[in-house]
């Protein structure tokens, strides 16, 4: 009974290398099933990958966004320095023009 059971299990994975099984009436009835697995799979993996791409888009933008908001921070900050009184009169000063702060206070002119 041992040598006719390896003899059994010799032919299954000699009709298994050889595709005899792909002939056999259970795969035959079975062939829809198993194209929608496969159908799935693809679908499932195409899926991953997309929403994978998406993920390291997103982080990407993200990051981004951070540099761009941290740019205009400093940039507002130089602007808020270089527009003080005290720098404008030093740079006036500095280009030699006769221009100086009013020591009168502004008049309100009525109709």
């Amino acid at each position: 009974m041992s040598a006719e059971r390896k003899k059994k299990k010799k032919n299954i994975l000699k009709s298994w290398f050889d595709g005899d099984m792909l002939l056999s009436p259970f795969l035959s009835r079975q062939i829809g099933l198993i194209a929608l697995v496969a159908a799935l799979i693809i679908v499932y993996v195409s899926n991953r990958y997309a929403f994978q791409s998406e993920q390291v888009e997103i982080q990407r933008l993200r990051t981004k966004l951070e540099d761009v908001k941290y740019e205009a921070l400093a940039r507002s900050s130089e602007l808020m320095e270089k527009s003080r009184e005290s720098n404008i009169q030093k740079y006036i000063e500095e280009q030699g023009s006769q221009l100086s702060i009013s020591t009168r206070p502004p008049v309100v002119i009525k109709k």
